[in-house]
């Protein structure tokens, strides 16, 4: 039998899905419904469901969020799940997915849409049942998160950000861009490290991605932006995570599956 788990943080809107899959697929299992991102993440490993749903914005985490978390954590030898994102709105995420798949639907689902989903999870389940799932979701997610929406925010040359101003005991420490050798995300913080020390500001990754130059900073984990320029080397060990080595700091930065092509050797 399929499982599937849904993560859905209205439940008015949980309940229909569940109600309509049940008409359309009634040999699938939902095997559990989750109120926010965190739940989703946690019961998703300890289920090991063949397919998601997993609503975009959510409390705690975000779909996107969970998924990609989930495929940093999954392991053994069960095929990762089909997911099927659910939102209520963002053209250019739709238009992005809608050339890679089809399990991205919009709110309210309705029937005849649903159908096409379950249509196309079937068959996806049935012609590829032991690889894909995984290469597939980093597809989508590649597609959502660097696709047109992401470079339409991306900031001119003109108004990019070169220098950082961050404080450092009493005194406000001047840091040129260029000199960064990774940010680094800190609850509400980014911890911004250089060759020779580690200043706090106030900011999100999410803030500071837009106005730092894409071709030479590059976001390697939901948590970790680094400068190209200080990436030594890319290691994957043998279970396949991929970690970097910088060239002016020891740490050792590990890269998210959904990363991992932009360090494939040319």
């Amino acid at each position: 039998m399929t499982t599937a788990l849904i993560a859905e943080d209205e439940p008015i809107l949980a309940a229909t899905l569940v109600q309509a899959l049940q008409r359309l697929w009634p040999e699938l299992e939902v095997l559990a419904t989750c109120p926010n991102g965190v739940a989703a993440l946690e019961q998703a490993l300890a289920l090991r469901p063949d397919v998601l749903f997993f609503d975009i914005k959510m409390p705690g985490k975000s779909g996107l969020e969970a998924a990609e978390e989930l495929s940093e954590h999954w392991d053994g030898d069960q095929p990762f799940p089909q997911i099927v994102f659910v939102t209520a709105y963002d053209e250019y995420a739709l238009q992005a997915f809608e050339h890679e798949a089809a399990d991205y639907v919009l709110k309210p689902i309705s029937d005849e849409r649903l159908a096409r989903t379950v249509a196309r999870l079937r068959q996806r389940l049935q012609v590829k049942p032991a690889s894909g799932g995984m290469d597939d979701l980093l597809v989508q997610l590649r597609a959502l998160t660097a696709g047109p929406a992401a470079q339409a925010l991306a900031a001119p040359a003109a108004e990019r950000l070169t220098l950082i101003r961050a404080a450092v005991g009493n005194q406000v420490r001047m840091i040129p861009v260029q000199e960064v050798v990774f940010f680094e995300a800190l609850d509400k913080y980014v911890n911004v490290v250089t060759a020779d020390g580690e200043a706090l500001i106030r900011t999100s990754l999410k803030e500071l991605l837009p106005q730092l130059d894409s071709q030479q900073f590059w976001q390697v984990h939901r948590g970790t932006i680094v400068n190209s320029v200080c990436v030594a080397s890319s290691v994957r060990d043998e279970s396949g995570k991929l970690t970097l080595n910088l060239r002016n700091r020891d740490e050792k930065l590990r890269v998210s599956p959904l990363y991992a092509h932009l360090f494939r050797q040319m």
